[in-house]
């Protein structure tokens, strides 16, 4: 409740701030920072086989193997920072590469163990555990995002997935356990200790909202969930101070250094606030003086699929009877006047709304109208048939108006 408090008050004072969301055109880079919070990882391990105390009954080799493993959890909230780079493609689909870092210290429990002999039988050990120590996560990435534009004038929520790798570093990793064993009196116990680094394929899932800040134009504050796992077992290498013992009336064997650990898959769940800048961001378009007054024409309207410049076969039919007309009326001149909704940004608006007057000014010249009798004009998303807030999807506004004057 204190986090959804948090980012409400930072919405609301940034409100003042915000510029009206445009979707994200070309390179970017971004960073963020906030609290990691690493969840439950299972580790185990277990000694090469070793001699049994001469006391032992029932081992007719004498020789012994203890296993044990315990579940490691984050003792308190670490820290994570992240920085990428990417690429916007105007349409709310972005990509790019991103690195990052996740720390948090770990302590054990639910420690398990057991003891087999040379006879293949197989002893829980009862007892209790331990585990301590540091983890500190690397990880690269690459991101696949999409940016809902449309939804609010203000901010800009997104989803993303990612792929990648990841090292999970562990530095002053001690852990251990031990017990009585069934029948009672016989005793075994495990440790081992490591410093080790283990890499693993990652892959992660983003859930964030974007503020663009109208000051400086091209930044925006993020804020965001993100969650990484890795997959998979991996070997921990030891440091030779581990170790498995059995102990029966008194004698003791054993001592033999652990022969392999392994940690399992690692979850992390992280909450960032971060910035992201936008390179060579249109600032947003000025209001459009009046027009001065034009003579009155005849005109024809043409509409278009979101961010498509091709010609539907109703668009092709009313530019036949803007050519046949154009033909059976004394004229002047032939004005092809492109448009574009407010989906995407302004500089991307204006080459789309540009792209569609060409083509209905070529559909014209093959429908017999002189090219040279032809005048394109583009004009973007600063003149809108249905007026709309920015990132707004609205059919009308996807246009080409053929005026015979």
């Amino acid at each position: 409740m204190k986090l959804k408090f948090a980012l409400a008050a930072a919405t609301a004072m940034a409100l003042p701030l915000a510029a009206q969301a445009q979707p994200v055109t070309g390179l970017y880079i971004g960073a963020g920072a906030g609290v990691n919070f690493l969840m439950n990882q299972h580790m185990s391990a277990s000694t090469g086989w070793f001699d049994l105390p001469s006391a032992w009954r029932g081992a007719s080799d004498g020789s012994g193997l203890v296993r044990g493993s315990v579940d490691s959890q984050s003792r308190k909230p670490g820290f994570a920072g992240v920085i990428s780079a990417g690429w916007g493609f105007g349409n709310g689909l972005r990509a790019e590469i991103e690195g990052s870092w996740r720390n948090a210290g770990i302590r054990g429990r639910n420690f398990r163990g057991s003891m087999s002999d040379g006879d293949g039988d197989t002893y829980a050990m009862n007892g209790g555990g331990y585990l301590r120590g540091n983890s500190n996560q690397y990880a690269v990435m690459v991101n696949a995002l999409y940016d809902f534009n449309g939804i609010s004038p203000m901010f800009v929520p997104y989803i993303g997935a990612g792929v990648g790798y990841s090292w999970q570093n562990f530095h002053g990793l001690r852990a251990g356990g031990g017990g009585d064993l069934e029948p009672y009196g016989r005793h075994a116990g495990l440790g081992f200790s490591s410093d080790s680094t283990v890499g693993a394929f990652a892959y992660q899932a983003i859930v964030g909202a974007a503020i663009p800040i109208a000051a400086i134009p091209g930044l925006s504050l993020t804020a965001e969930y993100r969650f990484l796992g890795t997959a998979g077992s991996q070997t921990l290498s030891g440091d030779g101070h581990g170790g498995g013992n059995i102990r029966y009336d008194g004698r003791e064997g054993g001592g033999r250094d652990f022969r392999s650990a392994k940690v399992d898959e690692s979850y992390n769940h992280s909450i960032l606030l971060g910035v992201r800048y936008e390179f060579n961001k249109a600032p947003a378009p000025a209001p459009v003086a009046a027009a001065a007054p034009v003579p009155p024409g005849r005109s024809f309207m043409v509409f278009f699929d979101w961010d498509r410049f091709n010609l539907t076969d109703r668009a092709r039919a009313v530019i036949r009877d803007a050519a046949t007309t154009s033909k059976s009326v004394q004229h002047t001149r032939v004005e092809v006047n492109g448009y574009a909704d407010t989906s995407g940004n302004p500089r991307y608006n204006m080459g789309l709304s540009m792209k569609r007057a060409q083509t209905v000014a070529a559909e014209l010249v093959r429908n017999g109208v002189a090219k040279n009798e032809i005048v394109i004009k583009a004009f973007g998303d600063t003149v809108l048939l249905v007026p709309t807030g920015p990132g707004v999807r609205e059919p009308q506004n996807r246009r080409v108006e053929i005026i015979i004057r």
